[in-house]
């Protein structure tokens, strides 16, 4: 499970470093992948086949799941770790996710997103007031 909120900055490289707690978890490589939320999802290899495997059950007519596929697969990128820690960011999913040289890693159960700073403050903020609500509904079930 991954938990937390840790700020790092890319180099001039496109390189980041993922908190050492993490890392272990990702010795079979590091999958990273646009979101629609504007940010970058990570994942481990073993997580990412499990999403794989349950969109090909998903019931999806063929031409949809070729769409998702695409837009999924065609986008996401397999990477590891350098000896120093660090992951090589694509320039196209930098860009996508407005990433600067300031980056939040935060935990998200079972993948990481990686959120530039400023974005990252308006997203939680957003989301905790939302999360409480969503919370407080599911109480009166």
């Amino acid at each position: 499970m991954f938990l937390g909120e840790f700020e790092y900055r890319i180099d001039e490289k496109g390189r980041l470093p993922l908190p050492p707690r993490f890392r272990p978890f990702f010795k079979s490589g590091v999958i990273v992948a646009p979101s629609p939320e504007k940010c970058l999802s990570v994942y481990t290899v073993s997580e990412w086949n499990k999403m794989a495997e349950s969109l090909a059950s998903g019931g999806l007519s063929p031409s949809k799941m070729r769409k998702i596929y695409r837009a999924i697969f065609a986008t996401a990128f397999h990477t590891e770790f350098d000896a120093q820690g660090r992951i090589a960011l694509p320039s196209t999913l930098r860009t996508y996710a407005g990433l600067g040289s300031d980056v939040v890693v935060a935990g998200a159960n079972n993948y990481l997103e990686l959120w530039d700073k400023a974005s990252w403050i308006a997203e939680k903020e957003a989301d905790l007031a939302e999360a409480w609500q969503i919370l407080e509904s599911l109480e009166k079930h």
